[in-house]
């Protein structure tokens, strides 16, 4: 069953992120839209795109959701490889992301005291950072 819906949600997450797929949906609307006159604006009329479009939005927040979820956990897997291949970097952080918020705004504020800057202030980032974010 995981590898279906995954299979399914990716290629709908895949097709609702094209141009095409907006243009589609744009001229569905206008075509809606212009059939107004022809239906009297009637209540049937109306309550087609309302039903359609809380249909498609209600399918789509669990799409999102899923893709959200696998680009999540695969740059976590990632970054964890990163953290073990590294001689330097301390392993302790693996898995970090499985804390409470407040643990990781803790960890993230000693990190910040590490490098000797006071936690939460822009002037954390390095100098260089800020420049290059100016250029652009």
């Amino acid at each position: 069953m995981d590898r279906i819906f995954t299979h399914v949600a990716t290629r709908i997450a895949t097709a609702a992120g094209q141009p095409q797929t907006f243009l589609v949906a744009l001229l569905v609307i206008l075509g809606w839209g212009l059939s107004g006159p022809y239906f009297g604006y009637s209540d049937t009329w109306q309550l087609v795109v309302n039903t359609a479009t809380t249909v498609v939005t209600f399918l789509m927040v669990f799409v999102i959701q899923n893709s959200q979820n696998r680009d999540a956990a695969a740059m976590q897997a990632k970054l964890d490889e990163m953290l073990r291949a590294l001689e330097k970097a301390r392993e302790q952080f693996i898995g970090i992301e499985h804390l409470t918020d407040r643990q990781i705004e803790d960890l993230r504020a000693a990190l910040e005291r590490e490098v000797g800057k006071e936690p939460g202030k822009p002037g954390t980032a390095d100098d260089t950072v800020e420049r290059l974010l100016e250029r652009y």
